[in-house]
Protein backbone atom coordinates (compact mmCIF):
# COMPACT_ATOMS: atom_id res chain seq x y z
CA UNK A 1 0.00 0.00 0.00
CA UNK A 2 2.70 2.47 0.97
CA UNK A 3 4.63 1.70 -2.23
CA UNK A 4 1.50 2.46 -4.24
CA UNK A 5 1.16 5.88 -2.58
CA UNK A 6 -1.74 4.97 -0.32
CA UNK A 7 -1.56 7.17 2.75
CA UNK A 8 -4.94 6.54 4.40
CA UNK A 9 -7.15 3.48 4.84
CA UNK A 10 -10.74 3.04 5.93
CA UNK A 11 -11.05 0.08 8.29
CA UNK A 12 -14.80 0.34 8.89
CA UNK A 13 -16.26 -2.48 6.83
CA UNK A 14 -17.95 -5.84 7.12
CA UNK A 15 -14.74 -7.87 6.69
CA UNK A 16 -12.19 -6.15 8.95
CA UNK A 17 -12.69 -8.73 11.72
CA UNK A 18 -13.02 -11.82 9.51
CA UNK A 19 -9.88 -13.19 11.17
CA UNK A 20 -10.58 -11.85 14.64
CA UNK A 21 -9.33 -9.05 16.91
CA UNK A 22 -5.68 -10.18 16.78
CA UNK A 23 -5.69 -9.75 13.01
CA UNK A 24 -7.23 -6.29 13.44
CA UNK A 25 -4.41 -5.39 15.85
CA UNK A 26 -1.86 -6.74 13.36
CA UNK A 27 -3.43 -4.69 10.56
CA UNK A 28 -3.31 -1.51 12.62
CA UNK A 29 0.32 -2.16 13.63
CA UNK A 30 1.33 -2.79 10.00
CA UNK A 31 -0.39 0.40 8.83
CA UNK A 32 1.17 2.41 11.65
CA UNK A 33 4.59 0.96 10.85
CA UNK A 34 4.33 2.15 7.28
CA UNK A 35 2.92 5.58 8.08
CA UNK A 36 -0.53 4.86 6.64
CA UNK A 37 -3.24 6.71 8.54
CA UNK A 38 -6.46 4.79 9.30
CA UNK A 39 -9.90 5.32 10.76
CA UNK A 40 -13.01 3.32 11.48
CA UNK A 41 -11.78 0.43 13.65
CA UNK A 42 -9.62 0.15 16.71
CA UNK A 43 -8.79 -1.39 20.05
CA UNK A 44 -11.88 0.27 21.55
CA UNK A 45 -14.71 2.60 20.56
CA UNK A 46 -12.73 5.78 21.22
CA UNK A 47 -9.92 4.70 18.91
CA UNK A 48 -12.34 3.39 16.27
CA UNK A 49 -14.00 6.82 16.19
CA UNK A 50 -10.74 8.82 16.20
CA UNK A 51 -10.13 10.71 12.96
CA UNK A 52 -7.11 10.07 10.80
CA UNK A 53 -5.57 13.44 9.99
CA UNK A 54 -3.29 14.11 7.06
CA UNK A 55 -1.79 17.38 5.87
CA UNK A 56 -1.67 18.13 2.15
CA UNK A 57 -0.94 21.47 0.54
CA UNK A 58 -0.94 23.14 3.92
CA UNK A 59 -4.45 21.89 4.74
CA UNK A 60 -5.25 19.50 7.55
CA UNK A 61 -7.83 16.94 6.42
CA UNK A 62 -9.61 14.71 8.94
CA UNK A 63 -11.02 11.37 7.84
CA UNK A 64 -13.68 9.53 9.82
CA UNK A 65 -14.99 6.11 8.86
CA UNK A 66 -18.11 4.16 9.85
CA UNK A 67 -19.98 1.00 8.90
CA UNK A 68 -23.71 0.20 8.75
CA UNK A 69 -24.54 -2.81 6.62
CA UNK A 70 -27.58 -5.08 6.84
CA UNK A 71 -27.57 -8.71 7.85
CA UNK A 72 -25.65 -10.70 5.28
CA UNK A 73 -27.36 -13.46 3.33
CA UNK A 74 -25.86 -16.11 5.59
CA UNK A 75 -27.37 -14.33 8.61
CA UNK A 76 -24.09 -12.82 9.79
CA UNK A 77 -24.61 -9.54 11.63
CA UNK A 78 -21.64 -7.15 11.28
CA UNK A 79 -23.09 -5.12 14.13
CA UNK A 80 -21.65 -7.66 16.58
CA UNK A 81 -18.26 -6.18 15.64
CA UNK A 82 -19.12 -2.72 16.98
CA UNK A 83 -16.28 -1.46 19.17
CA UNK A 84 -17.11 -0.81 22.81
CA UNK A 85 -15.31 0.93 25.65
CA UNK A 86 -13.62 -2.37 26.46
CA UNK A 87 -13.54 -4.31 23.19
CA UNK A 88 -12.00 -3.81 19.74
CA UNK A 89 -14.15 -3.40 16.68
CA UNK A 90 -15.60 -1.03 14.13
CA UNK A 91 -17.08 2.43 14.42
CA UNK A 92 -20.78 1.78 13.86
CA UNK A 93 -22.67 4.47 11.96
CA UNK A 94 -24.83 6.02 14.68
CA UNK A 95 -25.97 9.44 13.46
CA UNK A 96 -25.44 11.09 16.86
CA UNK A 97 -21.87 9.75 17.02
CA UNK A 98 -21.16 10.94 13.48
CA UNK A 99 -22.40 14.43 14.31
CA UNK A 100 -20.30 14.60 17.49
CA UNK A 101 -17.21 13.18 15.77
CA UNK A 102 -17.46 15.54 12.79
CA UNK A 103 -17.85 18.54 15.11
CA UNK A 104 -14.79 17.43 17.11
CA UNK A 105 -12.77 16.81 13.94
CA UNK A 106 -13.63 20.29 12.64
CA UNK A 107 -11.74 21.71 15.62
CA UNK A 108 -8.65 19.71 14.61
CA UNK A 109 -8.68 20.10 10.83
CA UNK A 110 -9.55 22.44 7.97
CA UNK A 111 -11.70 19.86 6.16
CA UNK A 112 -13.56 16.74 7.29
CA UNK A 113 -14.21 13.76 5.02
CA UNK A 114 -16.50 10.96 6.17
CA UNK A 115 -16.25 7.46 4.72
CA UNK A 116 -19.39 5.34 5.09
CA UNK A 117 -19.49 1.61 4.40
CA UNK A 118 -23.25 1.40 4.14
CA UNK A 119 -26.28 0.38 2.12
CA UNK A 120 -27.41 -2.72 0.30
CA UNK A 121 -25.36 -4.65 -2.22
CA UNK A 122 -26.41 -4.37 -5.88
CA UNK A 123 -28.81 -1.48 -5.21
CA UNK A 124 -28.41 1.44 -7.60
CA UNK A 125 -30.12 3.99 -5.36
CA UNK A 126 -29.31 4.87 -1.76
CA UNK A 127 -31.94 4.12 0.87
CA UNK A 128 -33.60 6.85 2.88
CA UNK A 129 -31.47 5.74 5.83
CA UNK A 130 -28.28 6.23 3.79
CA UNK A 131 -29.47 9.68 2.73
CA UNK A 132 -30.19 10.66 6.35
CA UNK A 133 -26.82 9.35 7.54
CA UNK A 134 -24.81 11.09 4.82
CA UNK A 135 -26.72 14.36 5.13
CA UNK A 136 -26.21 14.36 8.92
CA UNK A 137 -22.45 14.29 8.34
CA UNK A 138 -22.64 17.26 5.96
CA UNK A 139 -24.97 19.14 8.33
CA UNK A 140 -22.39 18.60 11.10
CA UNK A 141 -19.62 20.17 9.01
CA UNK A 142 -18.15 17.50 6.73
CA UNK A 143 -17.40 18.68 3.20
CA UNK A 144 -17.36 15.24 1.58
CA UNK A 145 -19.04 11.91 2.27
CA UNK A 146 -17.83 8.90 0.31
CA UNK A 147 -19.95 5.77 0.50
CA UNK A 148 -19.00 2.23 -0.35
CA UNK A 149 -20.45 -1.27 0.00
CA UNK A 150 -23.16 -1.67 -2.67
CA UNK A 151 -20.65 -2.91 -5.32
CA UNK A 152 -22.40 -0.71 -7.91
CA UNK A 153 -22.42 2.99 -8.65
CA UNK A 154 -24.98 5.12 -6.86
CA UNK A 155 -25.79 8.83 -7.30
CA UNK A 156 -23.69 11.82 -6.39
CA UNK A 157 -25.50 14.63 -4.58
CA UNK A 158 -24.60 18.21 -3.74
CA UNK A 159 -26.17 18.78 -0.35
CA UNK A 160 -25.86 21.89 1.78
CA UNK A 161 -22.16 22.84 1.78
CA UNK A 162 -20.90 19.42 0.80
CA UNK A 163 -20.79 16.60 -1.68
CA UNK A 164 -22.12 13.09 -1.12
CA UNK A 165 -20.94 10.19 -3.25
CA UNK A 166 -23.26 7.39 -2.15
CA UNK A 167 -21.28 4.55 -3.75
Amino acid sequence: LAGAGIDIASLANNHILDYGPDALSDTIALLDGRGIAHAGAGEDAARARTPAIVTRGGMRIAFLSYVDVPLEWQGFDTRQWEATAAAPGVAWLHIEDVKADVAAARRLADLVVVLMHFGFEEQYSPSETQRAQARAAIDAGAVLVIGHHPHVLQPVEWYGKGLIVYS
